[in-house]
């Protein structure tokens, strides 16, 4: 087993990845930029180096400072998340050059399956269904146009290196297509230094509905179960679980079945997802492959038991998968919630700031994959997610029964956080019912707010915990033995014992 692995990367995943070399005996080694000096995974592992300024093209995104650091920590492979450089084939070809292990695919599967064009015409030699439209980049506005007409509008167009929504427009009707390519193609050239464009038939409400797979470098390859993502806000994906609530048995067996003819149609190893959109009639379809770890990993690892970091880094190893296809099984329903700093009253604006209080939810079915801590500061210079919470249960009503219960326990202050979205989204009857689409979310928002006077109370502990911010807070016009200021007096106040023992357990 490798005794020290780096970890190429920030966050919430950086923590999740040196928890699970620690449990397997390995040291980490963390890099870090200049604000994340002080952040959580820096904390965490056995040895940080820092790696550049703040931008993430001077830090995160060098590969040669990466791999500076690994040979003079003596790191022998390098864990990449998700992001960054994770699949970037260059990186990867970099870390083999060096002799180090890229915990990862190899550079030519990721580069067959890191370009969407490249993917659908290897899948199409495979005999796997995809989206109809072009296999290959468009040449010219008139090329776009003919095959517009022939498979039917509305048409999307993508950037054949995109991902995150980049690059893609959704087209109604011809009169605004030639306008939505040059779009497309500028956006793709700025976002991933490639304007190539492919369009395909837009699918009408489809689901999103990815696969999660596992090879090993032995050949053989396993898919683990389906995670449902059709819950997005600008093509970025918001709550996931799994299984998903429309695929039954035969229909994940199916789909398995193909993400597998995927993987090995790219001589894939490691952890990998084939990502599917399913239209109205239930016909499913290969959209992507992402040659990564998932975001939504921790869903699939609670419904098969399985840890996904422990294999990929086993499977790095050059080990065997320690189990067969007939000895998956798939039990009880997990979710996940990304947690994010931003404001959802404010156009889910970026929130960066120091956290000045945070209570953290727990219990029977919960968990928190996490980056944040009090005290920390939030940089704006990243993605903002800080954590993802995950319920689980044995059926799907009561993981969304106990994740309702951890978001109400879930407070944060000094920053804003999307944490009242997800309360709003478990409450919502479609979402309870399991009628999802990649709009759900989109229509939900159009939707007015309850009445105040109708909807649930505000959580109590996160009642109690503004309460006591409040009254922490130094700014706030409160008198120094925690009373309410003169004009609120009619208010009934709290005995003095029960907000200092209240204050001493927010510190």
């Amino acid at each position: 087993m490798f005794k020290k692995i780096l970890i190429a990367n920030r966050g919430e995943i950086a923590v999740r990845v040196i928890r699970a070399c620690r449990e397997l005996g390995i040291s980490t080694i963390a890099v870090y930029s200049e604000v994340d000096r002080a952040s959580l995974h820096v904390r965490k592992a056995d040895e940080a180096y820092q790696i550049g300024s703040a931008p993430a093209s001077e830090s995160y995104l060098r590969a040669d400072k990466i791999l500076d650091v690994a040979r003079r920590s003596g790191a022998q492979a390098i864990h990449p998340g998700y992001g960054f450089l994770s699949e970037n084939a260059k990186f990867a070809q970099a870390c083999a050059d060096a002799g180090i292990k890229f915990i990862g695919p190899t550079p030519k599967s990721m580069e067959m399956m890191g370009s969407k064009t490249r993917a659908r015409q290897h899948m199409e030699k495979a005999g796997i269904p995809f989206v109809p439209g072009t296999a290959r980049g468009l040449t010219s506005a008139e090329e776009a146009e003919e095959v517009a007409e022939r498979v039917g509008y509305p048409v999307m167009l993508k950037a054949a290196a995109g991902g995150g929504g980049k690059g893609m427009r959704l087209v109604h009707a011809g009169n605004e297509l030639r306008s939505a390519l040059a779009s497309a193609q500028s956006e793709a050239q700025r976002s991933f230094g490639d304007s190539e464009v492919y369009i395909e038939k837009a699918i009408v409400n489809p689901r999103h509905i990815e696969m999660q797979i596992l090879a090993d470098e032995h050949g053989n390859t396993v898919w683990l179960g389906e995670r449902e993502c059709s819950i997005q806000r600008r093509h970025q994906k918001v709550l996931e679980e799994a299984p998903s609530p429309i695929v039954d048995p035969e229909m994940r067996r199916r789909m398995g079945e193909v993400a597998v003819k995927v993987a090995q149609a790219a001589n894939y190893t490691n952890a990998g997802t084939i990502e599917f959109l399913l239209d109205q009639q239930k016909n499913f379809y290969f959209l992507e492959m992402n040659t990564r770890l998932q975001v939504e990993h921790p869903v699939t690892e609670l419904t098969t038991g399985l840890d996904l970091v422990h294999l990929q880094i086993r499977i790095a190893n050059g080990e065997k998968l320690p189990f067969a296809q007939s000895d998956v099984s798939i039990r009880g329903h997990a979710i996940e919630c990304r947690i994010y700093a931003e404001d959802p009253d404010n156009n889910y604006f970026p929130s960066p700031g120091k956290i000045d209080v945070l209570l953290q939810p727990s219990g029977p079915g919960i968990r928190r994959d996490s980056g944040m801590y009090e005290g920390w500061t939030v940089p704006m210079d990243y993605d903002p997610l800080l954590a993802k919470l995950i319920g689980y249960g044995t059926d799907r009503e009561q993981a969304i029964m106990r994740l309702q219960r951890a978001l109400d326990e879930y407070f944060v202050a000094g920053i804003k956080t999307n944490i009242s979205l997800f309360r709003r989204i478990l409450r919502d009857s479609d979402f309870r019912a399991g009628k999802l689409d990649t709009g759900f979310l989109d229509r939900m928002l159009t939707k007015p707010e309850a009445d105040p006077a109708t909807s649930p109370p505000e959580p109590r502990i996160a009642a109690i915990a503004a309460a006591m911010f409040a009254v922490l807070d130094p700014s706030n016009s409160v008198t120094k033995n925690g009373n309410a200021p003169p004009q609120l007096a009619p208010q009934p106040a709290a005995s003095n014992w029960k907000q200092k023992g209240r204050a001493e357990a927010l510190r």
